[in-house]
């Protein structure tokens, strides 16, 4: 039993599935997988701390250095506690449309030897860990589109209201059994879960918030791309557990995914490097690894469903819509994302999941019960590429609206942005006491 059959397949035959003796001889816990997937769990991990926190770290002004890689760090421990207490539970536990149960609501009644019905052949618990690491992470990434002004208090109110009313409901309607699962949509690591989400959480929220302080006049170069590039090098690892790791075992889907991730994000760095030095006459390293994290973003979620070649497309249409998206789309909307989650994980996350739709070869995703696998349009299936739509539309409309109503709820409360003194002196200073010598 496949998991993108647990997630396509109706509740009631998921239910009759899970009822019957097939599943009970067919759910046994794989020492191999098991192996692999602990340390996908660790590259995923990684990928937030450090990974996530160098990247961004090395990509704001000195004096805001350490107040970035706090909220990395709190997105860490924070959502990790949420996760195992109500998180998981919510998103991954029972067959209804719109949300999970309670059933393992601080991890009740989860031993040692369960098996989680949308992974067959590892420990539930491993499962509920790996799929924390990709809760973390999605969290974490918002908070670049508001570097340099959003108060930690609020960051932290943000991180439990927008974990539990956007990406929990999201990633069960999509990977849980909700309605988008159901209707076929396909994402096999995350490209609406994880980076459209995230995406277009942090337009919302650089709306709300406005522009940092001297925008547009000021020079807010980067302090320390060394930081940023040696982050890239672990997202660009990490990455391999992120979309090899979601084949949920050690099998040849999860090498194909890889292979299918690390050209993606080399052919991304290969076409950012190259549009830059054409318009601009010489090839940035920030727009080396800025194309490098659009490739790998924007492979997510047809990963596993599509072969490398494929995957090399995909990376350079990431590289060259990402880059329009962050020059003239950004320039256009007036909008300070400033380290541009919206143009890198938002669009690529848009067009991944739409490529998904496109490119899906049926071979790779086959199984028993669905012998010609998941097939995209150029494999005759066009009504993928409308169910992708549906699915970014939902994921759009509903991370849109939530992000900025609960932005709103906060600011009411603690509010959200930084005094303009405490903005001038540096988040370090004023908010954690704390400066980079």
């Amino acid at each position: 039993m496949t998991r993108a059959f647990l997630r396509l397949a109706p509740a009631t035959t998921i239910a009759a599935f899970l009822a019957s003796p097939a599943f009970a001889q067919d759910a046994k816990i794989d020492g191999a997988d098991t192996a692999w997937m602990i340390g996908a769990t660790g590259l995923v991990l990684m990928m937030t701390i450090p990974g996530l926190a160098l990247f961004y770290a090395g990509m704001v002004r000195k004096k805001n250095v350490l107040a970035t890689m706090a909220q990395s760090l709190a997105a860490t421990f924070l959502v990790s506690i949420l996760w195992a207490v109500v998180g998981y539970s919510l998103a991954f536990t029972g067959d209804g449309a719109a949300i999970g149960t309670l059933d393992r609501i601080f991890l009740k009644g989860m031993r040692m030897d369960d098996i989680s019905p949308l992974a067959k052949t590892i420990p539930e618990s491993l499962f509920m860990i790996y799929q924390m690491t990709f809760a973390i992470i999605t969290v974490a990434l918002v908070a670049g589109s508001v570097a340099d002004r959003l108060r930690f208090s609020a960051f932290l109110l943000f991180c439990v209201f927008w974990l539990l009313l956007v990406y929990v409901p999201i990633a069960h309607w999509v990977w849980g059994g909700g309605f988008l699962g159901t209707a076929g949509v396909i994402d096999f690591a995350g490209g609406t879960v994880v980076h459209l989400n995230a995406g277009v959480a942090g337009l919302a929220a650089a709306y709300v918030l406005g522009a940092r302080r001297g925008y547009g006049s000021d020079n807010l170069a980067p302090y320390d791309l060394t930081l940023a590039v040696i982050g890239t090098g672990l997202l660009w690892v990490g990455w391999f557990g992120f979309n090899g790791g979601s084949a949920l075992g050690a099998n040849s889907r999860a090498a194909m995914a890889i292979v299918s991730t690390h050209l993606a994000a080399s052919a991304g760095a290969f076409t950012w490097m190259a549009l830059e030095w054409w318009t601009r006459g010489k090839p940035s390293v920030l727009g080396m690894i800025s194309g490098a994290v659009a490739g790998l973003g924007t492979i997510t979620p047809a990963s596993g469903f599509v072969l490398p070649m494929q995957g090399l497309l995909i990376g350079i249409i990431a590289g060259a819509i990402c880059f329009w998206a962050c020059t003239w789309l950004k320039l256009k909307l007036g909008y300070d994302d400033s380290l541009d989650v919206f143009g890198v994980h938002g669009v690529g996350g848009f067009t991944g999941t739409l490529l998904a739709g496109v490119f899906a070869v049926g071979a790779i995703s086959a199984s028993p019960e669905m012998p010609g696998g998941l097939q995209g349009l150029l494999e005759g299936n066009p009504q993928q590429v409308v169910t992708q739509l549906y699915g970014i539309a939902v994921t759009l409309v509903w991370s849109g609206a939530m992000t900025f109503i609960i932005l709103k709820v906060i600011g009411a409360l603690v509010g959200l942005r930084v005094r303009q003194e405490d903005e001038v002196m540096g988040l370090d200073v004023s908010l954690h006491g704390e400066a980079l010598q």
